[in-house]
């Protein structure tokens, strides 16, 4: 058990989302130059993250939820569309940088229009998940 490795992949989930908006920004801003280094560095942070997450439940499995009260509903609301959300993603987000990578640029921000939120929200809602099930025991 290594049990470093969940704040460790929190802290990419947490600047992948942070990378996520500051690259929206960017390309807001039509500084192309700026939206793909951040945008690159969220995929990078998102792969980070997902490689240590693997590793985490290859070694440890699964964290059952520690409370039996109302926050418990609560956690499940987040949790679940956190989950099939981040399953079904990554190819959309695999196909859209490969798309901005070869030049294809209408195709990307077409697709990128739908993936960007939910990426956004998948890496926001990972770190919730992470607060309810190792803060918030610390906390109460």
């Amino acid at each position: 058990m290594i049990p470093v490795l969940p704040s460790i992949s929190v802290a990419f989930n947490a600047t992948s989302a942070v990378l996520l908006i500051i690259g929206y920004r960017a390309i807001r801003r039509r500084d192309i130059i700026r939206h793909r280094r951040m945008m690159l560095s969220a995929l990078a942070s998102s792969t980070a993250f997902l490689t240590i997450y693997v590793i985490n439940h290859a070694l440890n499995g699964s964290t059952p939820y520690p409370f039996d009260d109302l926050s418990r509903p609560l956690y499940f609301i987040v949790l679940i569309p956190h989950i099939i959300l981040a399953t079904t993603m990554v190819p959309f987000i695999i196909a859209g940088v490969s798309m901005a990578l070869t030049g294809n640029f209408a195709r990307h921000a077409r697709l990128m229009r739908w993936v960007f939120p939910v990426w956004t929200y998948v890496s926001a809602t990972g770190v919730l998940v992470y607060l309810m099930l190792y803060i918030q025991p610390l906390i109460r």
